[in-house]
């Protein structure tokens, strides 16, 4: 009499689901896990800087003048960076600057984002004549160098943080119009949109809650590029003039002042200056992980 073993039948590995995949292949990437935990750190020190400035910002503390870092021959201990031309503390205005700095950036992107994903779906929509419009005007401006456009609408509009956005916005519009056009266009000769369009679904919902959904995972990668370049257009400006108004702290204003001492006293503008090259590189190290992530091409399944 012969005796069978019964076997356990084998169950297939359940697959990652894309949050998964995402979660993986972007810490697989230690450029981008490192971006971003320096972009955080930003973050955290620009909302506490109340917390943590050792002074006021806008504290003059005469004969104090253009002192070096504590760790040089001639520093206070009580500033750790040094203070700047009128005596105030430079540590302090590096962290407040970090809120002045990253918000108009961040407000900057946001604003082109959802102006330039509104024109470019519509450009794709309507593509013959309000399309050839929109696009017209979108070549007109990228044909300037980005720099030469914020200073000149800059110089416009007046220097002021809420004009200084609007300037960042509108140098940073161009990328999203032709990105979401070309996207949005593709998207739109698929059979899913076909079938909306036959169930009778609204214009409004059509792009936005049919077609915009799909076309985000490359909008989101080039806002993070955008970002990276709005700190530099609003370090740009304001090291011009046209940004942010002293006494208010900004790195880029920061960096304007000290340019008449960097032969005497070169470290008014090494630290500025390095907070913006430090906030730049985080973020593109971060886009160079966030487009990895999300292009399929790029994924791999373990």
């Amino acid at each position: 009499m012969s005796t069978h073993t019964a076997t356990a039948p084998t169950v297939a590995p359940k697959p990652p689901t894309q949050w998964q995949l995402f979660y993986r292949t972007f810490l697989a990437n230690k450029g981008a896990v490192l971006g971003l935990l320096i972009l955080t750190a930003m973050v955290l020190l620009a909302v506490f800087a109340p917390l943590l400035a050792p002074h006021n910002p806008y504290e003059l503390f005469n004969g104090k003048e253009q002192l070096p870092p504590s760790f040089l021959s001639g520093g206070d201990a009580a500033f750790l960076f040094g203070t700047d031309d009128a005596g105030r503390d430079t540590l302090s205005r590096l962290l407040y600057g970090a809120r002045y700095s990253l918000f108009i950036a961040l407000c900057a992107t946001i604003l082109a984002l959802i102006a330039g994903v509104t024109l470019g779906l519509s450009a794709a929509f309507w593509p013959r004549v309000w399309g050839k419009g929109v696009m017209l005007v979108n070549d007109i401006l990228m044909s300037y160098p980005s720099l030469l456009l914020a200073i000149i609408i800059a110089a416009i509009l007046g220097p002021s943080m809420t004009n200084t956005i609007i300037t960042i916005a509108l140098v940073c519009l161009p990328p999203f119009i032709r990105l979401t056009r070309a996207t949005a266009m593709v998207e739109l000769q698929r059979d899913y949109v076909t079938s909306a369009r036959v169930m009778g679904a609204s214009t409004p919902r059509l792009l936005f809650i049919t077609v915009l959904p799909n076309c985000m995972a490359p909008l989101i990668v080039q806002a993070s590029m955008i970002f990276s370049a709005a700190i530099l257009e609003a370090g740009a400006i304001g090291f011009l003039g046209f940004g942010v108004q002293p006494p208010d702290a900004e790195w880029g204003a920061m960096l304007g002042t000290a340019r008449q001492y960097i032969q005497s006293n070169v470290w008014l503008a090494i630290f500025p200056g390095s907070a913006i090259f430090l906030s730049a590189l985080a973020i593109n190290l971060t886009g160079d992980g966030l487009r990895d992530a999300l292009d399929p091409k790029l994924k791999q399944v373990s």
